[in-house]
């Protein structure tokens, strides 16, 4: 059985001006993505600047995203590195604390050879009963998980039960499929690819369209599985300036931007991450009005 079935928010981190987590705000974000349906909370991925997280921020987030749940949704805890030892420790804090999967990027700059990746998530597997869902951005950690890895993967290790693909290559995640007979848990990492995704087995979303429309998001995954294909193109369609806008710049910039301009108030990013630029802000702003969000 799937950790989750339909849209999973990639939430962001919010934080006080001083770039202190806001823990207050992040309750009432959660409290709200439920509300609107959300299918899963996503904790310190690539959305929730997991990167510029201490150890011991990254595991007291986890541990209150946990905690603000309740057990209402199961919360997937990002918890990779690109040192294995370290992302072994993230994973073994992360089932301590109550996470119902993980979510484990590639690991990035210093890369690995598909051998490498091999050890390095069986490493991971072999320390923790959670299920893992691997996950495969290659334009942000210059390190591609091959369909045959993912297969060889999720054949030899029981918990290694799905691939967020955010590599923007159908192909790719066709042969995935493919190479897995269908029964690999695949979510789309691409807003703009959910449909599609679906279309081949997907599980559903790992989203940061979540993050600012989070019913429509579980009302396109939730009318494709119960059949209503049109509804389900018309709100991917409908989407889609939007998502262009959400990925404008570096995620999660533009997100916690728009989030800001709905008065969610999530407020800065941290450093190295620094605010959109006025004409990218103009024309997220226009694309938000335009999807039919109400600005304060």
């Amino acid at each position: 059985m799937a950790i989750f079935k339909g849209a999973g928010v990639a939430i962001v981190t919010p934080m006080y001006d001083n770039e202190e987590v806001n823990y207050d705000k992040l309750e009432e974000l959660i409290n709200w993505q439920i509300d609107q349906g959300t299918d899963s909370i996503i904790i310190c991925g690539t959305t929730g600047e997991s990167s510029t997280l201490s150890m011991e921020e990254h595991r007291k987030v986890i541990k209150a995203a946990v905690e603000f749940t309740k057990h209402r949704v199961p919360v997937i805890a990002g918890t990779g590195s690109n040192c294995t030892k370290t992302a072994i420790q993230h994973a073994v804090e992360a089932e301590e604390d109550g996470a119902d999967g993980l979510l484990i990027v590639t690991p990035y700059y210093n890369k690995a050879s598909q051998a490498g990746l091999i050890k390095h998530y069986s490493m991971i597997a072999d320390n923790t009963k959670l299920p893992i869902i691997l996950y495969n951005v290659p334009g942000r950690t210059g390190c591609n998980l091959l369909p045959e890895t993912v297969a060889t993967l999720f054949k030899e290790k029981e918990n290694i039960v799905g691939l967020k693909e955010a590599t923007g290559n159908m192909a790719q995640a066709s042969q995935t499929m493919y190479l897995t007979d269908g029964k690999l848990d695949l979510y789309s990492g691409e807003d703009g690819l959910v449909l599609p995704l679906l279309s081949i087995g997907a599980k559903g979303v790992i989203s940061v369209w979540s993050n600012v429309a989070p019913r429509q998001v579980h009302e396109l995954c939730e009318s494709y599985f119960n059949g209503d294909i049109a509804t389900a193109q018309k709100l991917q369609r409908e989407a889609l300036p939007l998502v262009d806008a959400l990925f404008s710049d570096v995620n999660p910039i533009p997100v916690k931007n728009a989030m800001n301009m709905m008065g969610l108030e999530v407020g800065p990013l941290r450093a190295p991450l620094c605010d959109m630029s006025d004409a990218k802000k103009a024309q997220m702003m226009e694309a938000l009005k335009n999807y039919g969000i109400v600005l304060p």
